[in-house]
């Protein structure tokens, strides 16, 4: 059983996020623990084993880290969560429970949004002069499975709550300028795009540790961050921040 490769199991159980190929120049990293999980439910030759891959293991979330590294520094990572599920149970022959830790605190939230950019059509955007307007930023791309999938709901609260001051900036993680700019008329989707031809190089992307796509982010009135995931009840998030005073 040891022969399967982590990254085809992880494959199958993760969905609903892109991210960049994992990088090879990982360096072994000597972690002893993995939060939000007791690996002393294990023999301590298992938990040795567990230990020793998660070390030597990548991650496959683009952040060329190995698995144990990356589950201690990002413990909300989308990957490496069924990849140190799938770790364990190569070794152990148990399925076990494993729920993304509570986010930290963020420093981003509650600071302004500094992007500024051209659009596709031409049109200027600076996200510090949409002061009063709830703003929602989408990491995305035309290729991203998950990013179309999440289209309809995006386009919906759009509809609805575009007259009472709700807008929207695409930040495209395309390399195809022609095929954004067909998706972006066959879809109807209004508002300005980012494009800079750079893939997951995406200049802005870049600048803000975009890792993976869909990535969401919603600014409130007053310009600062207000929400790094607005995938998760878009329509609603937006409709509290708008009833928010507006800025003085």
């Amino acid at each position: 059983m040891k022969s399967l490769s982590i990254l085809s199991i992880a494959a199958v159980l993760l969905v609903g996020t892109v991210a960049p190929q994992a990088q090879s120049d990982r360096k072994p990293t000597a972690y002893e623990k993995i939060p939000s999980i007791d690996l002393t439910q294990f023999s301590e030759k298992q938990q040795a084993e567990i230990m020793k891959r998660a070390n030597a293991e990548g991650c496959d979330c683009g952040c060329k880290m190995t698995v144990a590294e990356c589950r201690n520094d990002d413990q909300t990572c989308g990957k490496s969560i069924p990849l140190i599920k799938a770790i364990i149970k190569d070794i152990t022959g148990k399925s076990v429970r494993l729920a993304a830790a509570k986010p930290k605190a963020d420093a981003r939230i509650g600071k302004p949004v500094d992007i500024k950019f051209t659009s596709i059509d031409g049109k200027k955007v600076n996200v510090s002069k949409m002061k009063g307007k709830v703003v929602l930023i989408d990491f995305w791309a035309t290729w991203c499975g998950p990013c179309v999938a999440e289209l309809p709901n995006v386009k919906r609260a759009y509809d609805k709550l575009h007259p009472k001051g709700f807008e929207i900036i695409g930040i495209s993680l395309d390399s195809k300028e022609s095929a954004l700019r067909k998706f972006v008329k066959k879809e109807k989707m209004p508002w300005p795009q980012f494009f800079d031809g750079k893939g997951w190089k995406n200049s802005i992307s870049t600048a803000h540790g975009i890792r993976s796509i869909p990535a969401m982010w919603l600014v409130d009135k007053q310009g600062n961050l207000a929400d790094l995931n607005a995938r998760a009840d878009l329509e609603g998030k937006v409709e509290a921040l708008l009833a928010a005073p507006d800025p003085k």
